[in-house]
C-alpha cells in the first residue's frame, strides 16, 4: 500500500477511535449527571426499613417496593392543588411577562434613542436585586391591595422578577432580525404594529419561547415571597407546599417528597427537550447580540 494509503487508513482509525471515545465520554457525562434523577425515582418506591438501614444499596430495592408513598402524596396532601396552583400563577405571570416585555424590549432594540442602551442596562440591574431585599415593601403593597394570602399576590409580584431579564432576552435576539424585514412591510402597507406581528413576531418566535420557559420555571421555583404572601394550604404553590406539607419538625416524608420531584420534573424535563433547538437559539442569539 502506498504512504499515502496508509496515512489515510490510520488517520481514518484515529478518528474513529476519537468518535467512539467522545461518545462514551457523554453517556458517562449523562449517567453521572442522571443519578440523582434515577435515585429519586428508586428512592420514591421505598419501603422505610429499606431506606434507613445504612447497610443496603441505595440505588437497588433490597426490599419489594410500594407505591404507598406515591398513593400518600396524591390522597393524604394537597399536592394536586399545588401543581394547579403552580399552573395557574406560571400561565399568567407568562401571559403578563410577554405583554410588558414585548414591546419594551421592541422599542429598545428598534427606536433609535440616546437612552435606550443605558435604560436596558438599567432594566437587567433590576432583576439582580435580591428578593430578601424587596418581600418587605412588597408586602405592604400587597395589604394594601388586599392581595395577601392569594395567588393573586404571587401573579401581582413575579413579573417583577421575569420582566426585566426577559426584556434583556428578547432585546439581544430583536437586534440579530435585519430591520429590512419589518421596513418592507410598512412600505406594503403595515402600520408599525402591523409589521411587527406579522413580520417580526414570528422570527422572534425561539427568543418567545426563552422567555416562556425562562419565566414559567422561574416562577415555579421562587420560594421567597411564595413563603411570605401566601399562607393557607389551598393557595400554596409547589414551591412552598411541598416542603411544609411534607416536612413537618424533625419528621421527613422521604419518600412522598422525591415522588413529589419526580412528578414535577418529567413535565417540564418533557416540554424543555420539546422546545429545546429553539430555546437554546433564543438564549444563544440574546448573548452574542445584547
Amino acid at each position: 500500500m502506498a504512504p499515502d494509503g496508509r496515512s489515510a487508513r490510520r488517520y481514518a482509525v484515529r478518528h474513529v477511535f476519537a468518535r467512539i471515545g467522545v461518545y462514551a465520554l457523554a453517556v458517562v457525562a449523562a449517567l453521572f449527571c442522571a443519578t440523582p434523577f434515577l435515585w429519586s425515582v428508586i428512592t420514591a418506591f421505598k419501603l422505610n426499613r429499606d431506606l434507613v438501614d445504612t447497610e443496603n444499596n441505595p440505588f437497588v430495592y433490597n426490599l419489594p417496593p410500594t407505591a404507598d408513598h406515591v398513593l400518600y402524596l396524591f390522597t393524604d396532601t394537597s399536592f394536586t392543588r399545588f401543581v394547579l396552583n403552580t399552573l395557574w400563577v406560571g400561565a399568567l405571570v407568562v401571559a403578563i411577562t410577554l405583554a410588558l416585555a414585548l414591546p419594551a424590549a421592541y422599542s429598545l432594540a428598534r427606536l433609535d434613542r440616546p437612552w435606550a442602551g443605558w435604560m436596558g442596562v438599567t432594566i437587567f440591574f433590576v432583576y439582580l436585586v435580591p428578593p430578601s431585599l424587596l418581600f418587605l415593601s412588597l408586602s405592604r403593597l400587597v395589604v394594601e391591595l388586599g392581595l395577601q394570602d392569594s395567588t393573586w399576590s404571587l401573579v401581582l409580584v413575579y413579573p417583577t422578577i421575569t420582566v426585566p431579564v426577559s426584556v434583556w432576552l428578547l432585546m439581544g435576539f430583536l437586534k440579530a432580525i435585519p430591520r429590512d424585514i419589518e421596513e418592507q412591510a410598512m412600505v406594503d402597507g403595515y402600520s408599525r404594529v402591523g409589521a411587527f406581528l406579522r413580520a417580526v413576531a414570528p422570527l422572534a418566535f425561539p427568543g418567545i419561547v426563552a422567555v416562556v420557559v425562562f419565566a414559567f420555571t422561574l416562577t415555579a421555583s421562587e420560594f421567597i415571597y411564595a413563603l411570605a404572601f401566601v399562607s393557607p394550604t389551598a393557595q400554596k404553590v409547589i414551591s412552598t407546599g411541598v416542603p411544609t406539607e411534607l416536612v413537618r419538625g424533625d419528621v421527613f416524608f422521604w419518600q412522598s417528597l422525591q415522588a413529589a420531584t419526580v412528578i414535577v420534573a418529567v413535565p417540564i424535563a418533557f416540554v424543555f427537550n420539546l422546545f429545546l433547538d429553539r430555546f437554546i437559539a433564543g438564549f444563544t442569539m440574546g448573548a452574542v447580540k445584547s
